[in-house]
């Protein structure tokens, strides 16, 4: 297989090396990733905790019952769960709605804060929606501000500097999506989990997301969650050294990805973003409209045909990631710490995004 050939050549570790086969925009060879709509191999059947989430919550976060949901671990990642887009018909739409609507607004951080006046940075969903929805398939149009986000923070605001999360630099966590995520924690046997961090990444056609560990939470007994949404992407799951090679795998649309245990601390990346495999500029599960009779307490809202068709737009491109985390135990605190200010800053040496048309490294923050 060519993608194993790779991991072979001498000069640099081998999860390096994978990331570059993959990241190659003619890289035509996508046999060794591995699809779990259709699971074999190293995969393998995952139980989840049914009776951790009723049916009524699992509903008001917009999910299907658990009873329903597949779920897959993979031989050699202990801690590791994939569950295929387990979402109510038409629920991923809110989601997509939320992390370019809301979730941009003040007062969470940004990547467009770090060098623009705060001014510019508010309504970036009002200053765009209209050029957007005009959009055509001309790549020489000017980026709309939606366009030009990388990321977002919310919660415990990460600090891209220094590594770390502060206690001082805090915004209340969104409520309906931290419903969302305990339900899943829940339901992959991790009650009370407290969604206390979320970073969003945005993604292009010609974006990546480099090898890192996800490590600067205090408390590392608590999964990290991740949620995507729009175009497919391949990701890769390491070992705890870069010189051990990963396992390459599919994203797509609704797809909820669970590190925890071992898989925690594992190196990761994302060196491309693919169209979904359907053929079609969106995915057909983004096509399902929302139920009229939306259960009580549902933390789902429905979405104008305007909105949607402003994040369909968005989506015919791109690729929205949610990764959430609990940062600290329960009763735990931050050390105390001097001579920062606990500002969200942007990503420096080894950045989070990476772009087809930059040195390797550069951070692609606008």
């Amino acid at each position: 297989m060519a993608a194993a050939a790779v991991t072979r050549e001498g000069g640099e570790d081998a999860f390096r090396r994978l990331f570059r086969f993959y990241r190659q925009r003619d890289a035509s060879d996508l046999r060794g990733v591995l699809d779990f709509s259709a699971p074999g191999g190293q995969v393998f059947r995952s139980q989840l905790s049914v009776s951790s989430v009723s049916d009524q919550d699992a509903y008001r976060a917009g999910l299907q019952p658990v009873s329903q949901w597949k779920a897959y671990g993979l031989s050699g990642y202990p801690g590791f769960i994939f569950i295929p887009n387990p979402f109510l018909p038409g629920c991923q739409r809110h989601w997509v709605k939320q992390c370019l609507k809301l979730y941009p607004e003040k007062p969470n951080v940004c990547n467009l804060d770090l060098h623009m006046a705060p001014e510019k940075t508010t309504d970036l969903w009002g200053q765009s929606k209209e050029q957007l929805r005009r959009r055509g398939s001309s790549k020489w149009e000017p980026r709309s501000l939606l366009e030009k986000l990388r990321w977002v923070t919310l919660g415990y605001h990460y600090n891209w500097d220094t590594k770390k999360y502060s206690a001082n630099h805090h915004t209340p966590f969104p409520s309906d999506l931290a419903f969302l995520s305990e339900q899943v924690a829940a339901a992959c046997g991790f009650r009370g989990f407290q969604a206390q961090a979320g970073i969003l990444n945005y993604y292009h056609f010609d974006s990546s997301l480099g090898i890192h560990v996800d490590e600067s939470e205090l408390d590392h007994s608590r999964p990290l969650l991740s949620f995507s949404f729009g175009q497919s992407s391949i990701f890769l799951l390491g070992g705890l050294k870069r010189e051990e090679a990963p396992t390459a795998m599919f994203m797509h649309s609704g797809d909820i990805m669970v590190m925890s245990g071992f898989s925690r601390l594992l190196y990761h990346a994302v060196p491309r973003v693919l169209p979904n495999p359907e053929g079609t500029a969106l995915p057909s599960c983004l096509d399902q409209a929302l139920s009229s009779d939306l259960p009580v307490g549902s933390v789902i809202e429905h979405s104008s045909d305007e909105d949607w068709q402003v994040c369909a737009k968005y989506l015919q491109s791109s690729r929205i990631n949610m990764t959430i985390r609990q940062v600290l135990a329960e009763g735990q605190k931050f050390p105390e710490e001097s001579g920062t200010n606990g500002k969200g800053q942007g990503p420096s040496e080894d950045s989070y995004h990476e772009n087809s048309k930059a040195k390797r490294h550069k951070p692609n923050t606008v």
